[in-house]
């Protein structure tokens, strides 16, 4: 019998989820709309069920997108994920976000001697990134970056790097004259990413504890107060 994992993407503006056998997708929704995550979330979840013939008792494990990301969309998205862990009994498993996004470029570019950066836009200058070698491993690891001309010579540009996720064309306009920068566009957080990386971590048992589990933020969460007059 193969292993159906559901998997849930939420720590950006993506809303996206999919079901899987094993490591292939049967069923996937997703849109990207803003933070829609609220409204969106639980629909997607019971369209791709269906659209795969199964129930949500024949899941046997759901895998969340950790972050970095969106605070609110990693709040609503783990939220889902553990409330169904818990009621289900089945285990949880987590997948670091920007690890999904370059295995997703990895796939595509299939350049084994490549290094792979992906960036989510973090406001202003500021990126979440992180960078890997064609194998996923870690060459440096995920970091808030202030994208400056100074910040940028982090990065080892005596290899091919690829640049891509939504906070890339930060970093784009300082490095696009070098011959060693190149540019993905239209990467992002996408449930497709997650399954072979989920299947891989349920296949070993790498769950989390769904009572104390917590999304990757990175920063802490900031809200501004209105000064009464």
């Amino acid at each position: 019998m193969p292993t159906h994992l559901l998997c849930i993407e939420t720590a950006t503006t993506v809303c996206s989820v999919c079901v899987t056998a094993d490591d292939t997708i049967l069923a996937s929704k997703e849109i990207n709309n803003g933070f829609s995550h609220a409204e969106n979330l639980h629909i997607f979840i019971q369209d791709v069920l269906k659209e795969a013939n199964l129930s949500i008792k024949q899941i046997n494990a759901v895998a969340i997108s950790k972050g970095p990301g969106s605070y609110t969309g990693l709040r609503i998205g783990v939220s889902t994920a553990k409330g169904l862990c818990y009621a289900l009994q089945i285990p949880l498993i987590s997948i670091d976000t920007l690890q999904s996004m370059a295995y997703y470029a990895i796939a595509q570019t299939k350049n084994e001697d490549a290094l792979y950066c992906p960036m989510l836009d973090a406001r202003r200058m500021e990126v979440y990134c992180a960078v890997y070698d064609n194998k996923l491993e870690t060459i440096t690891p995920v970091n808030a970056l202030v994208v400056d001309e100074k910040s940028v010579a982090i990065f080892n540009l005596n290899k091919t790097i690829y640049f891509f996720g939504d906070g890339m064309p930060k970093v784009k306009q300082l490095l696009q004259n070098n011959n060693k920068a190149l540019f993905i566009e239209d990467v992002f957080p996408s449930a497709k990413n997650m399954a072979t990386l989920a299947f891989t971590k349920f296949s070993k048992k790498t769950f989390e504890d769904v009572a104390y589990f917590e999304p990757f933020y990175l920063k802490e969460f900031f809200t501004n107060t209105k000064i009464q007059p």
